[in-house]
C-alpha cells in the first residue's frame, strides 16, 4: 500500500484520532448516554469485574505517569489496536485505535514507551505462519507508523524489556527471545532458544495444553520478573493461569516462584472460568495490581473480558493476588483520578467518521472504499454473496442482556440487514432485499424460511430489533417507522457460539451488513443493555 492509500485509508475509517473527550457522534462519548451498559465501578469506592467488559483478550498495560494505556488483541477487526485509557485502573475509555492496515489476524501484543517515543509490538497470524509487527508514535493519540515486519517467523506474544546492559529484548513464546536494535524497529541478532524456561504444572491438571507464552517483563529493585502464562487460554474453564519468574539479569538464570500459579481458575464453579495472560502494573498510590483476561462463567460467547485483581509483594520479593476468585467488589485502587468510564455504543452516524465502537470483520486493504457518510447516515456497498463472505461491520459488547435496534434501506439487487455474528460459519441474523426477508440460523441462510415482501409495505426501508436475553434472541420488524412491530417466527438460542466451537478466539457481536450489487443506508443504531 502506497502512502497515500495509507493515508486514505486511516481519515476513512478516523474515528482513530479523535481525543476521548471529543463527545461528537459516532466517536467515543465518555460516561455519556451509556444506555445500561455494565460498569465496573459501584460508586462506593468499590469495583466489580470485568473492569472492560466483553471481547477484550490479552490486556497489555502501560504506565505513564499519571496515566494509564491498555489495548488487546484485535484479531481480524480493522481499525484494530484499539487504545484505552484511565487514571484509577478501573474506569477506562477508548480513545484512538493504533493499527489501521490489514496485517493478518492480530493477537497478544505489547505496548510499551521507551526514550519518549511509543511503540506496540504486535504479533500477527498470516497464510504463511505466524509473526511480528511493529508499529511507533511520538504522541499515544497517533499518528501511529506503518506497521514494521520483524521478520521473526514461528513467534507470538512479544514482551519487550530492557536489559541491564542498556539492550532491547523481546520475549516471545516458548521460552524464547531475541534482541532489538537500539531504535527497536528491527532484530540484531538470531532468536535464542531456551531464554527461560516455563513453569510446568502438575500432570495431573484438567487444562487445554502447556501453550507457554504471554511473556510480560518488568524491572523491580534487583530483579526482573517475568510474568507468563501456561495451560493454554480456552478448553476447560481449569486451562488458564498466571506464573512468575525472577532473574537478577535478563539472560538469566530464572526461578520460578514458589507459589505458582498465582492465579488460576480451579473450578466450574467459579464466576471467571480460564484466568490467564497477566501484566503487572503498579498503582496509583505505589501498590501493585494485575490486569488478565477470563471468559465470564456461561458466557464465553463474549469473549475473554479484561479484570483487575491486587496483588502484594511477599516478604522474600514473590508476588502474591489477593483477589480469590473475584466473585465479590473488590476496593478500588487508592489515589486514583476519577476517570471517565466506558462510551456509548449507539451511533446516529452524524459525525462523517467511524465510531471506535466499529471494526470490519476480515477486511480487504480497500475496505474503508465501502463506507460513505450521507447526513445523519451511513451507506454501505455490497460486498460478497450473503453474510458470511461481507466482512460485516461489528460492535463488540459485553452485557449478558441488551437491545439493538437499527434503521435500514436497501437499494440495487444485494441485500443486508443486522445479525450476531461469531465467524463466517457462526452467526444469525435478517436481511432484506428489495422483495425477500432472508433468514441466517446457525451459520446458513435457510431458503426455506425466505417470505416474500408485499410491495404495500415500502419494503426497502425497514427497522430491524433484536433482544438478545442471555443467548436467547428474539426479532421484530417494523416497515413504518417503528409504529407496527412483527415478531420473527425464529426465536433463536445462541449460546454455542463461541471459541470452543468455531475457535477464533473472539466473541458474539451485533453487525451490520451489506451483501451483493446494492447498497445498504444505515440510521439510528442504538444499543441498550437490559437489566436482569
Amino acid at each position: 500500500m502506497t502512502l497515500s492509500r495509507r493515508h486514505a485509508l486511516q481519515l476513512a475509517l478516523a474515528g482513530a484520532s479523535v481525543p476521548a473527550s471529543a463527545g461528537v457522534a459516532g466517536a467515543p462519548r465518555p460516561g455519556v448516554g451509556l444506555e445500561g451498559q455494565r460498569q465496573a465501578d459501584r460508586g462506593d469506592g468499590r469495583y466489580l469485574n470485568p473492569i472492560v467488559a466483553g471481547d477484550h483478550a490479552d490486556p497489555t498495560v502501560l504506565k505513564d505517569g499519571a496515566d494509564y494505556y491498555m489495548t488487546f488483541s484485535s484479531f481480524q477487526s480493522y481499525p484494530g489496536a484499539v487504545i484505552w485509557h484511565s487514571q484509577d485502573l478501573v474506569n477506562w475509555t477508548p480513545i484512538t485505535a493504533a493499527l489501521h492496515q490489514p496485517i493478518g489476524t492480530v493477537w497478544a501484543m505489547d505496548l510499551i514507551k521507551h526514550a519518549g517515543r511509543y511503540y506496540l509490538y504486535i504479533p500477527v497470524l498470516q497464510d504463511a505462519g505466524t509473526g511480528i509487527y511493529v508499529i511507533h508514535a511520538d504522541n499515544i493519540r497517533g499518528p501511529w507508523s506503518a506497521p514494521i515486519d520483524l521478520k521473526i517467523p514461528g513467534c507470538i506474544d512479544p514482551g519487550h524489556v530492557v536489559g541491564e546492559d542498556g539492550r532491547r529484548y523481546l520475549f516471545v513464546n516458548g521460552g524464547r527471545r531475541v534482541r532489538l536494535s537500539d531504535d527497536g524497529l528491527t532484530t540484531d541478532g538470531q532468536l535464542q532458544a531456551n531464554a527461560w524456561t516455563p513453569w510446568q504444572y502438575p500432570k495431573d491438571w484438567v487444562v487445554e495444553m502447556f501453550a507457554p507464552e504471554g511473556p510480560k517483563l518488568f524491572r523491580r529493585g534487583a530483579w526482573f520478573y517475568l510474568i507468563s502464562a501456561v495451560g493454554g487460554t480456552a478448553g476447560p474453564p481449569t486451562s488458564h493461569m498466571v506464573t512468575v519468574a525472577r532473574s537478577r539479569s535478563v539472560h538469566g538464570p530464572w526461578e520460578d516462584a514458589p507459589n505458582n500459579p498465582i492465579v488460576r481458575t480451579t473450578s466450574i464453579d467459579e464466576p471467571w472460568w480460564s484466568r490467564g495472560h497477566a501484566t503487572v502494573v503498579e498503582g496509583p498510590a505505589g501498590d501493585w495490581w494485575m490486569v488478565y483476561h477470563g471468559y465470564e462463567n456461561g458466557f464465553r460467547t463474549l469473549g475473554r473480558q479484561a479484570l483487575l485483581e491486587p496483588v502484594e509483594w511477599t516478604a522474600d520479593g514473590w508476588l502474591r493476588a489477593k483477589g480469590g476468585t473475584l466473585d465479590q467488589p473488590l476496593p478500588k485502587p487508592r489515589g486514583g483520578k476519577p476517570s471517565p468510564a466506558g462510551f456509548a455504543l449507539s451511533d446516529d452516524f452524524s459525525s462523517g467518521k467511524l465510531g471506535l465502537q466499529w471494526a470490519f470483520h476480515a477486511p480487504g486493504p480497500d475496505e474503508a472504499r465501502r463506507l460513505r457518510f450521507d447526513g445523519p447516515s451511513l451507506v454501505i456497498r455490497g460486498k460478497g454473496r450473503a453474510l458470511p463472505d461481507s466482512s460485516p461491520l461489528t460492535c463488540a459488547c459485553g452485557d449478558r442482556r441488551y437491545e439493538v435496534t437499527v434503521d435500514l434501506e436497501i437499494t440495487g439487487d444485494g441485500h443486508g440487514g443486522l445479525a450476531l455474528f461469531y465467524e463466517e460459519r457462526g452467526h444469525v441474523g435478517l436481511g432484506f432485499s428489495a422483495t425477500q426477508m432472508l433468514t441466517y440460523g446457525y451459520g446458513q441462510e435457510h431458503a426455506w424460511m425466505r417470505e416474500p415482501l408485499p410491495a404495500t409495505t415500502g419494503t426497502r426501508r425497514v427497522r430491524i430489533r433484536l433482544v438478545n436475553r442471555e443467548h436467547i434472541v428474539t426479532w421484530h420488524v417494523s416497515h413504518d417507522g417503528g409504529g407496527t412491530w412483527t415478531q420473527h417466527p425464529w426465536q433463536m438460542e445462541v449460546s454455542g457460539l463461541h471459541h470452543n466451537v468455531f475457535g477464533g478466539f473472539v466473541s458474539l457481536r451485533p453487525a451490520l451488513f451489506s451483501a451483493g450489487a446494492g447498497e445498504v443506508r444505515a440510521r439510528n443504531f442504538t444499543y441498550r443493555g437490559l437489566p436482569a
